[in-house]
Protein backbone atom coordinates (compact mmCIF):
# COMPACT_ATOMS: atom_id res chain seq x y z
CA UNK A 1 0.00 0.00 0.00
CA UNK A 2 1.71 3.16 -1.21
CA UNK A 3 1.83 5.81 1.51
CA UNK A 4 3.22 9.32 1.13
CA UNK A 5 4.19 11.44 4.13
CA UNK A 6 3.94 15.14 3.35
CA UNK A 7 5.86 17.74 5.38
CA UNK A 8 8.26 14.99 6.44
CA UNK A 9 11.46 15.94 8.22
CA UNK A 10 14.55 13.91 9.06
CA UNK A 11 13.07 12.99 12.42
CA UNK A 12 9.93 11.64 10.71
CA UNK A 13 12.03 9.39 8.49
CA UNK A 14 14.03 8.15 11.47
CA UNK A 15 10.97 7.42 13.61
CA UNK A 16 8.93 5.72 10.87
CA UNK A 17 11.83 3.63 9.56
CA UNK A 18 12.67 2.70 13.15
CA UNK A 19 9.15 1.41 13.79
CA UNK A 20 7.80 -2.05 12.98
CA UNK A 21 6.54 -1.61 9.43
CA UNK A 22 3.40 -3.71 8.80
CA UNK A 23 3.57 -5.92 5.70
CA UNK A 24 2.40 -4.32 2.49
CA UNK A 25 3.00 -0.69 3.47
CA UNK A 26 5.45 1.23 1.28
CA UNK A 27 6.55 4.62 2.59
CA UNK A 28 7.56 7.67 0.59
CA UNK A 29 8.86 10.71 2.45
CA UNK A 30 8.01 14.05 0.87
CA UNK A 31 9.39 17.21 2.55
CA UNK A 32 7.02 19.48 0.61
CA UNK A 33 3.89 20.73 2.32
CA UNK A 34 0.64 19.36 0.89
CA UNK A 35 -1.18 22.02 -1.10
CA UNK A 36 -2.86 22.47 -4.46
CA UNK A 37 0.62 23.02 -5.93
CA UNK A 38 2.00 19.72 -4.59
CA UNK A 39 -1.05 17.44 -4.50
CA UNK A 40 -0.01 15.80 -7.78
CA UNK A 41 2.85 14.15 -5.88
CA UNK A 42 0.26 11.99 -4.13
CA UNK A 43 -1.12 10.49 -7.33
CA UNK A 44 -1.47 6.69 -7.11
CA UNK A 45 -0.80 6.75 -3.37
CA UNK A 46 -3.67 5.01 -1.60
CA UNK A 47 -2.71 6.62 1.71
CA UNK A 48 -1.72 10.23 2.33
CA UNK A 49 -0.10 10.97 5.68
CA UNK A 50 -0.15 14.73 6.37
CA UNK A 51 0.98 16.85 9.30
CA UNK A 52 -0.64 19.80 11.07
CA UNK A 53 0.12 22.55 8.56
CA UNK A 54 -0.75 20.64 5.41
CA UNK A 55 -3.68 21.86 3.35
CA UNK A 56 -6.60 19.45 3.54
CA UNK A 57 -9.26 21.77 2.19
CA UNK A 58 -11.97 20.56 -0.18
CA UNK A 59 -10.06 21.39 -3.42
CA UNK A 60 -7.01 19.44 -2.23
CA UNK A 61 -9.11 16.50 -1.05
CA UNK A 62 -10.88 16.40 -4.40
CA UNK A 63 -7.54 16.11 -6.19
CA UNK A 64 -6.39 13.42 -3.77
CA UNK A 65 -9.52 11.35 -4.33
CA UNK A 66 -9.22 11.74 -8.10
CA UNK A 67 -5.63 10.50 -7.90
CA UNK A 68 -6.54 7.30 -6.07
CA UNK A 69 -6.16 8.26 -2.42
CA UNK A 70 -8.60 6.49 -0.08
CA UNK A 71 -7.21 7.17 3.40
CA UNK A 72 -5.98 10.33 5.14
CA UNK A 73 -3.76 9.11 8.00
CA UNK A 74 -3.04 12.15 10.13
CA UNK A 75 0.23 12.26 12.08
CA UNK A 76 -1.46 14.43 14.71
CA UNK A 77 -4.24 14.48 17.26
CA UNK A 78 -5.82 17.66 15.93
CA UNK A 79 -7.87 17.61 12.74
CA UNK A 80 -9.18 21.17 12.46
CA UNK A 81 -7.21 21.54 9.19
CA UNK A 82 -9.29 18.83 7.48
CA UNK A 83 -12.53 19.59 5.64
CA UNK A 84 -14.40 16.63 7.08
CA UNK A 85 -17.58 17.34 5.10
CA UNK A 86 -15.65 17.14 1.84
CA UNK A 87 -13.80 14.02 3.00
CA UNK A 88 -17.09 12.24 3.69
CA UNK A 89 -18.54 13.33 0.34
CA UNK A 90 -15.45 11.98 -1.44
CA UNK A 91 -15.38 8.69 0.47
CA UNK A 92 -12.06 9.47 2.15
CA UNK A 93 -11.56 7.90 5.57
CA UNK A 94 -9.68 10.06 8.09
CA UNK A 95 -7.75 8.57 11.01
CA UNK A 96 -5.61 10.33 13.59
CA UNK A 97 -3.21 9.83 16.49
CA UNK A 98 -5.42 10.64 19.49
CA UNK A 99 -2.54 10.50 21.97
CA UNK A 100 1.20 10.12 21.63
CA UNK A 101 2.98 11.65 24.61
CA UNK A 102 1.04 14.12 26.71
CA UNK A 103 4.22 14.49 28.74
CA UNK A 104 6.08 15.99 25.77
CA UNK A 105 3.70 18.91 25.31
CA UNK A 106 3.00 19.42 29.01
CA UNK A 107 6.70 19.50 29.87
CA UNK A 108 7.37 22.00 27.09
CA UNK A 109 4.69 24.28 28.53
CA UNK A 110 6.44 24.06 31.90
CA UNK A 111 9.78 24.79 30.23
CA UNK A 112 8.32 27.98 28.77
CA UNK A 113 7.04 29.00 32.20
CA UNK A 114 10.42 28.47 33.84
CA UNK A 115 12.35 30.18 31.06
CA UNK A 116 10.07 33.22 31.06
CA UNK A 117 9.94 33.50 34.84
CA UNK A 118 13.70 33.27 35.36
CA UNK A 119 14.55 35.14 32.14
CA UNK A 120 16.76 32.28 31.01
CA UNK A 121 16.78 33.45 27.39
CA UNK A 122 18.07 36.87 28.41
CA UNK A 123 20.59 35.45 30.89
CA UNK A 124 21.93 33.03 28.28
CA UNK A 125 22.54 35.79 25.76
CA UNK A 126 24.12 38.07 28.36
CA UNK A 127 26.67 35.62 29.70
CA UNK A 128 27.76 34.64 26.20
CA UNK A 129 28.61 38.30 25.67
CA UNK A 130 30.49 38.58 28.96
CA UNK A 131 27.70 40.43 30.80
CA UNK A 132 27.28 38.81 34.21
CA UNK A 133 25.01 41.44 35.74
CA UNK A 134 21.68 40.41 37.25
CA UNK A 135 19.55 43.50 36.69
CA UNK A 136 16.21 42.73 35.04
CA UNK A 137 16.45 38.99 35.79
CA UNK A 138 14.34 38.83 38.96
CA UNK A 139 11.75 36.05 38.87
CA UNK A 140 9.22 34.68 41.33
CA UNK A 141 8.70 31.45 43.28
CA UNK A 142 6.20 29.14 41.63
CA UNK A 143 5.13 27.63 44.94
CA UNK A 144 1.79 29.03 46.04
CA UNK A 145 1.02 30.68 42.68
CA UNK A 146 -2.36 30.14 41.05
CA UNK A 147 -2.22 28.37 37.69
CA UNK A 148 -5.21 28.26 35.34
CA UNK A 149 -5.41 25.19 33.11
CA UNK A 150 -7.65 25.74 30.09
CA UNK A 151 -8.51 22.33 28.68
CA UNK A 152 -8.02 19.31 30.93
CA UNK A 153 -7.70 16.37 28.58
CA UNK A 154 -4.61 14.16 28.70
CA UNK A 155 -2.14 16.99 28.10
CA UNK A 156 -3.87 19.46 30.38
CA UNK A 157 -4.12 16.85 33.14
CA UNK A 158 -0.42 16.01 32.80
CA UNK A 159 0.46 19.70 32.96
CA UNK A 160 -1.73 20.10 36.05
CA UNK A 161 0.07 17.25 37.82
CA UNK A 162 3.45 18.85 37.14
CA UNK A 163 2.34 22.25 38.41
CA UNK A 164 0.80 20.64 41.49
CA UNK A 165 4.26 19.23 42.14
CA UNK A 166 5.62 22.77 42.22
CA UNK A 167 3.10 23.55 44.96
CA UNK A 168 0.81 25.66 42.78
CA UNK A 169 -2.89 26.22 43.33
CA UNK A 170 -4.86 24.87 40.35
CA UNK A 171 -7.89 26.32 38.60
CA UNK A 172 -9.44 24.63 35.58
CA UNK A 173 -11.82 25.36 32.73
CA UNK A 174 -13.26 22.63 30.54
CA UNK A 175 -16.83 21.73 29.50
CA UNK A 176 -16.06 18.20 30.70
CA UNK A 177 -14.34 18.20 34.12
CA UNK A 178 -11.61 15.58 34.55
CA UNK A 179 -11.81 13.66 37.86
CA UNK A 180 -8.03 13.20 37.78
CA UNK A 181 -7.57 16.96 37.77
CA UNK A 182 -10.17 17.44 40.47
CA UNK A 183 -8.25 14.90 42.57
CA UNK A 184 -5.26 17.26 42.44
CA UNK A 185 -7.36 19.88 44.20
CA UNK A 186 -8.19 21.90 41.09
CA UNK A 187 -11.34 23.99 41.14
CA UNK A 188 -13.36 24.12 37.93
CA UNK A 189 -14.89 27.48 37.05
CA UNK A 190 -15.93 29.64 34.09
CA UNK A 191 -13.15 31.11 31.97
CA UNK A 192 -13.51 34.79 33.01
CA UNK A 193 -13.18 33.85 36.68
CA UNK A 194 -10.18 31.62 35.97
CA UNK A 195 -8.45 34.41 34.05
CA UNK A 196 -9.12 36.88 36.86
CA UNK A 197 -7.71 34.63 39.59
CA UNK A 198 -4.67 33.09 37.84
CA UNK A 199 -1.12 34.39 37.71
CA UNK A 200 -0.27 31.82 35.02
CA UNK A 201 -2.68 30.58 32.32
CA UNK A 202 -1.83 27.64 30.06
CA UNK A 203 -3.93 26.62 27.03
CA UNK A 204 -4.38 22.90 26.31
CA UNK A 205 -7.70 22.75 24.45
CA UNK A 206 -8.43 21.77 20.83
CA UNK A 207 -9.27 24.36 18.21
CA UNK A 208 -12.99 24.28 17.42
CA UNK A 209 -15.56 26.83 16.31
CA UNK A 210 -16.28 27.49 19.98
CA UNK A 211 -12.65 27.85 21.09
CA UNK A 212 -11.37 29.99 18.21
CA UNK A 213 -9.97 33.25 19.66
CA UNK A 214 -10.80 32.05 23.15
CA UNK A 215 -8.16 34.55 24.21
CA UNK A 216 -8.99 37.96 22.75
CA UNK A 217 -8.99 41.60 23.83
CA UNK A 218 -12.01 41.03 26.09
CA UNK A 219 -10.66 37.93 27.80
CA UNK A 220 -7.20 39.49 28.16
CA UNK A 221 -8.84 42.35 30.05
CA UNK A 222 -10.06 39.82 32.65
CA UNK A 223 -6.48 38.79 33.47
CA UNK A 224 -4.47 40.12 36.36
CA UNK A 225 -2.00 42.81 35.23
CA UNK A 226 1.34 41.15 34.57
CA UNK A 227 -0.09 37.63 34.16
CA UNK A 228 1.69 34.93 32.16
CA UNK A 229 0.03 33.26 29.16
CA UNK A 230 1.29 29.99 27.66
CA UNK A 231 -0.10 28.43 24.46
CA UNK A 232 1.07 25.00 23.35
CA UNK A 233 -2.36 24.08 21.94
CA UNK A 234 -3.32 25.67 18.63
CA UNK A 235 -2.48 29.11 17.28
CA UNK A 236 -6.12 29.93 16.55
CA UNK A 237 -6.99 29.80 20.23
CA UNK A 238 -5.50 33.28 20.50
CA UNK A 239 -6.22 36.54 18.70
CA UNK A 240 -2.54 37.36 18.18
CA UNK A 241 -2.79 41.10 17.46
CA UNK A 242 -4.63 41.48 20.78
CA UNK A 243 -1.57 40.03 22.51
CA UNK A 244 0.57 42.88 21.23
CA UNK A 245 -1.70 45.49 22.78
CA UNK A 246 -1.78 43.55 26.07
CA UNK A 247 2.03 43.33 26.11
CA UNK A 248 2.41 47.01 25.35
CA UNK A 249 0.11 48.15 28.16
CA UNK A 250 1.46 45.63 30.68
CA UNK A 251 -1.71 43.57 30.99
CA UNK A 252 0.38 40.61 29.87
CA UNK A 253 3.64 40.32 31.75
CA UNK A 254 4.92 37.17 30.03
CA UNK A 255 4.01 35.30 26.86
CA UNK A 256 5.14 31.85 25.75
CA UNK A 257 3.96 30.48 22.41
CA UNK A 258 4.75 27.20 20.69
CA UNK A 259 1.99 27.69 18.13
CA UNK A 260 1.01 30.59 15.91
CA UNK A 261 -2.12 31.04 13.82
CA UNK A 262 -0.18 31.90 10.65
CA UNK A 263 2.58 29.35 11.22
CA UNK A 264 1.87 27.20 8.15
CA UNK A 265 4.09 29.26 5.85
CA UNK A 266 6.82 29.74 8.46
CA UNK A 267 7.41 26.89 10.87
CA UNK A 268 9.45 23.73 10.22
CA UNK A 269 11.73 25.52 7.73
CA UNK A 270 15.02 27.42 8.04
CA UNK A 271 14.19 30.96 6.96
CA UNK A 272 17.11 32.68 8.67
CA UNK A 273 18.44 34.09 5.39
CA UNK A 274 15.10 35.68 4.48
CA UNK A 275 13.38 38.80 5.82
CA UNK A 276 10.42 37.98 8.05
CA UNK A 277 7.31 39.01 6.14
CA UNK A 278 4.84 38.44 8.99
CA UNK A 279 4.58 41.83 10.72
CA UNK A 280 2.63 40.49 13.71
CA UNK A 281 5.16 37.78 14.47
CA UNK A 282 8.03 40.21 13.91
CA UNK A 283 6.49 42.60 16.43
CA UNK A 284 6.05 39.83 19.02
CA UNK A 285 9.69 38.87 18.68
CA UNK A 286 10.77 42.37 19.74
CA UNK A 287 9.39 41.98 23.28
CA UNK A 288 11.92 40.83 25.89
CA UNK A 289 9.20 39.05 27.88
CA UNK A 290 8.11 36.83 24.97
CA UNK A 291 9.47 33.41 24.01
CA UNK A 292 8.28 31.76 20.79
CA UNK A 293 9.24 28.24 19.79
CA UNK A 294 8.39 26.80 16.38
CA UNK A 295 5.81 24.13 17.27
CA UNK A 296 8.38 21.86 18.88
CA UNK A 297 6.44 20.84 22.00
CA UNK A 298 5.69 17.40 20.52
CA UNK A 299 9.33 16.81 19.56
CA UNK A 300 10.62 14.11 21.89
CA UNK A 301 11.92 10.66 20.95
CA UNK A 302 9.08 9.05 22.85
CA UNK A 303 6.40 11.13 21.15
CA UNK A 304 7.84 10.62 17.67
CA UNK A 305 8.00 6.87 18.23
CA UNK A 306 4.40 6.79 19.43
CA UNK A 307 3.22 8.87 16.45
CA UNK A 308 4.93 6.52 14.00
CA UNK A 309 3.64 3.35 15.71
CA UNK A 310 0.05 4.59 15.95
CA UNK A 311 0.00 5.94 12.39
CA UNK A 312 1.28 2.68 10.92
CA UNK A 313 -1.16 0.71 13.07
CA UNK A 314 -4.00 2.95 11.86
CA UNK A 315 -3.08 2.29 8.23
CA UNK A 316 -2.81 -1.47 8.75
CA UNK A 317 -6.11 -1.63 10.66
CA UNK A 318 -7.90 0.32 7.93
CA UNK A 319 -6.45 -1.95 5.24
CA UNK A 320 -7.68 -4.99 7.20
CA UNK A 321 -11.21 -3.56 7.32
CA UNK A 322 -11.10 -2.85 11.04
CA UNK A 323 -10.38 0.90 11.10
CA UNK A 324 -9.32 2.47 14.39
CA UNK A 325 -8.99 6.06 15.56
CA UNK A 326 -11.41 7.24 12.89
CA UNK A 327 -12.36 10.91 12.84
CA UNK A 328 -16.12 10.90 12.61
CA UNK A 329 -17.12 12.95 9.59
Amino acid sequence: MRTILFSSQTYDRDSFLGADLPPGIELQFQPARLSLDTVALAEQHEVVCPFINDDLSAPVLEQLAAGGTRLIALRSAGYNHVDLVAAKRLGLAVVRVPAYSPHAVAEHAVALILALNRRLHRAYNRTREGDFSLHGLTGFDLVGKTVGVVGTGQIGATFARIMAGFGCQLLAYDPYPNPQVEALGARYMELPQLLAESQIISLHCPLTADSKYLINSRSLAHMQPGAMLINTGRGGLVDTPALIDALKNGQLGYLGLDVYEEEAQLFFEDRSDLPLQDDVLARLLTFPNVIITAHQAFLTREALGAIADTTLHNIAAWAAGTPQNLVQN
